[in-house]
């Protein structure tokens, strides 16, 4: 992630990755920190641009035609939130791998990390919750005919819950971020005490619920959710089906190149492959592999909302209002699809 990795700046003395690996490694990455200041901050605008349009419709649809009873709009609008917050960070790491300085101060560093460890976990959080209330609807259909009249207390104590606990996992990042001025430039990056245990459990904490965990939760989920739907006779199944098996496998195909590289980063620091030609080849990885995690966001309001026909039918319905010049000729089946 950004702020532990070659996020932003530069994969030398600024990068706040490089602030939690081993210091004894003086390794030449001016290639890397050229490489950085050209191919990062183009990449972060353009997800920054896409998600942000993207996730900025979904929310105006919920917005307008939410269902506070419905959990999964509720999840979806939360989901939606998440990756806005992380998106917001973007420009910020931009600007600081352009210029390879930190010009926002003290209180910006923690501000803008707070904004990108909380839309980071939150994002995934809620993704699991979404999991898991189809997994309910699906599997524990009688069950879920109770639950799903959870009043809306109810509801917002379970959002407010999820966003506790995505706090709760980005605080280390954020305590230990700090501005200081090394070789007159002033770095936004994570200070960890030396000697302290803090590396490790940062690392572990990425690949756990970065990866390990939202994806044991969809394989469970899922691998019970597509036996009971193939053997329905409904001629939404194979839609369904396919749907299920897009989210499962876009996320894994996003997030695990990152993790794969974040493991190889633990192992870096407890001394195996200690050679400056690993370094620099993770340090590279890192720019590549944190670009496919980060445009993952992009895809959300694609994977979770703009596949289903009656959320673009609504998103159309919006769009010609807002711009009736540009969407207004554009036909829909609206009142077809909205009664189902």
């Amino acid at each position: 992630m950004a702020m532990i990795s070659c996020n932003g700046a530069t994969c030398k003395n600024d990068s706040a990755y490089e602030k939690i690996t081993p210091e004894y490694l003086p390794c030449n990455t001016n290639n890397i920190m050229a490489f950085s200041r050209v191919f990062l901050p183009s990449i972060y605008i353009t997800v920054f641009i896409v998600g942000f349009i993207g996730n900025s419709l979904v929310l105006c649809v919920l917005i307008k035609y939410h269902k506070r009873s419905n959990i999964s709009d509720v999840c979806l609008f939360n989901l939606a939130l998440s990756d806005l917050l992380f998106l917001i960070s973007l420009p910020f790491w931009a600007h600081y791998a352009a210029i390879t300085q930190w010009t926002f101060g003290s209180f910006m560093c923690h501000a803008v990390t707070v904004l990108y460890m909380l839309g980071f976990y939150g994002s995934i959080f809620f993704m699991i919750l979404m999991t898991i209330e189809r997994y309910s609807v699906i599997v524990h259909t009688y069950t879920w005919s109770f639950s799903k009249y959870r009043s809306v207390r109810a509801n917002i104590a379970l959002i407010l819950f999820m966003w506790v606990l995505s706090l709760g996992a980005s605080l280390p990042t954020v305590i230990f971020s700090q501005v200081r001025n090394e070789s007159e430039r002033w770095t936004c990056s994570v200070e960890l005490p030396n000697g302290t245990i803090w590396r490790s459990l940062i690392y572990m904490e990425l690949n756990i619920l970065g990866l390990i965990a939202p994806l044991s939760v969809m394989v469970f989920c899922y691998s019970r959710i597509i036996p009971i739907l193939m053997s329905m006779r409904s001629q939404k199944k194979h839609k369904a089906v396919k749907l299920i098996l897009v989210l499962a496998s876009v996320f894994f195909l996003f997030w695990t190149p990152y993790n794969i590289v974040i493991f190889l980063r633990f192992l870096h620091q407890f001394g195996y492959m200690n050679t400056c030609k690993w370094d620099q080849d993770l340090n590279m990885a890192m720019q590549w592999v944190e670009t496919i995690a980060f445009s993952h966001c992009c895809l959300n309001p694609i994977i979770y909302a703009f596949v289903g026909e009656k959320f673009r039918i609504l998103t159309l319905k919006i769009l010609k209002e807002w711009f009736p010049l540009c969407f207004g000729h554009w036909r829909t089946t609206e009142s077809r699809v909205l009664r189902e």
